[in-house]
């Protein structure tokens, strides 16, 4: 418990929680302000006839009442994991960029139980975030969905599981930055490399995947998308499976194993590497 206060400390006596929970808080409101402008078009415009059996089923499910509203009570999901993975890299690269690492495991040799420390504080702060967010989620959901003539579903184990699953992908995105933050101990690298290959690798690597299905007509091609973290997280979080994707607990299952290798392989890295 003294090594989680102290890493606690360092978090908290710096700048960098409350500047990254600012920034979460204003691309929440701006990701719930498109949710719930996509939900509005989505549920009360009729579908298309024009179109083939396929795109009909994705768009009838995409405008399910469940779908929309488990969109909206995880709202901010997308840019929240990423404030909370980067909170959980620089924990660890902190400590190389400031020069602290040395007489941190000189305190406390037992390097195991300072990396547990780390990835225990940094699941708290993911879930944390979480909290926060699904605070301000189902109150605006619910105000929204009053505004649409439409009932709350909160209720529904549907949209109950999506936000708990919410929770959980938040949790494992801290402990999967501790990870990365092992990996690579340069904070430069390490942030620029989880921004780029978050915001970018997402969208570059599912149209990519999509394309070579499509030219090789391998339905199977497309799935593989979903072994990214953050495609998994989204895919956890469906109020309904769409047509031609994983169930949710797909998801769930693959982001486990992310958090899990990436923290055990760090750990035993940070057992045996030098430190200085």
């Amino acid at each position: 418990m003294r090594l989680v206060n102290a890493e606690f400390r360092k978090l908290l006596t710096t700048n960098t929680w409350w500047l990254f929970a600012l920034g979460a808080l204003l691309c929440w409101a701006a990701t719930f302000a498109l949710n719930a402008t996509f939900a509005h078009f989505t549920l009360t415009q009729a579908p298309p006839t024009d179109v083939s059996p396929e795109d009909a089923a994705q768009i009838a499910a995409v405008s399910d009442q469940i779908y929309q509203a488990a969109n909206l009570y995880t709202s901010g999901q997308f840019t929240g994991l990423l404030f909370v993975v980067l909170l959980g890299i620089l924990m660890v690269t902190n400590e190389f960029h400031h020069q602290t690492a040395t007489s941190t495991f000189l305190t406390t040799p037992h390097r195991t139980s300072v990396i547990s420390a780390k990835l225990g504080v940094a699941a708290f702060i993911g879930v944390l975030f979480w909290v926060v967010t699904t605070a301000l989620n189902i109150p605006a959901t619910m105000i929204f969905l009053r505004s649409e003539d439409l009932p709350t579903l909160l209720g529904d184990s549907s949209v109950q599981r999506a936000i708990l699953l919410n929770g959980v992908a938040y949790l494992l995105w801290g402990i999967l930055g501790v990870g990365i933050g092992v990996l690579m101990r340069s904070q430069i690298a390490a942030t620029v490399t989880a921004v780029l290959a978050y915001v970018l690798g997402t969208a570059v690597v599912g149209f990519l995947f999509t394309l070579l299905s499509q030219a090789l007509d391998q339905d199977w091609i497309e799935d593989i998308q979903y072994a990214l973290p953050s495609i998994a997280s989204g895919l956890m979080v469906a109020g309904r499976d769409l047509p031609g994707q994983p169930e949710y607990w797909v998801g769930a299952v693959i982001l486990v194993a992310w958090a899990v290798v990436t923290g055990t392989i760090g750990t035993l890295i940070t057992r045996t590497r030098d430190i200085s």
